[in-house]
């Protein structure tokens, strides 16, 4: 499982260069893949999820059940290291 992307920049719909890749992979000390346990205390999506993570500059993450949580309630089960696991 890969663990990065070789995309130097963002482009529109015709495919031209429209803006610029991040060159960070770890975000608030989390990276995509990592096994996370989120638990949300408040809102709509409180509740507890564990999965793979993808990771955001803003800081709102994604887990597969639920999109835009928050870095804050995430806690690292396992790092990404490649391989498929489950728990």
């Amino acid at each position: 499982m890969g663990r990065g992307n070789r995309q130097m920049c963002g482009t529109d719909r015709y495919g031209f260069p429209a803006r610029h890749r991040t060159r960070q992979k770890v975000f608030f000390g989390f990276q995509t893949g990592d096994r996370v346990r989120a638990v949300v205390t408040v809102g709509m999506k409180a509740g507890t999820y564990t999965g793979r993570v993808s990771v955001r500059a803003t800081g709102s993450f994604r887990l597969p059940q639920v999109d835009g949580i928050h870095h804050r309630f995430f806690s690292i089960l396992h790092k990404g290291d490649g391989y498929g696991y489950n728990f």
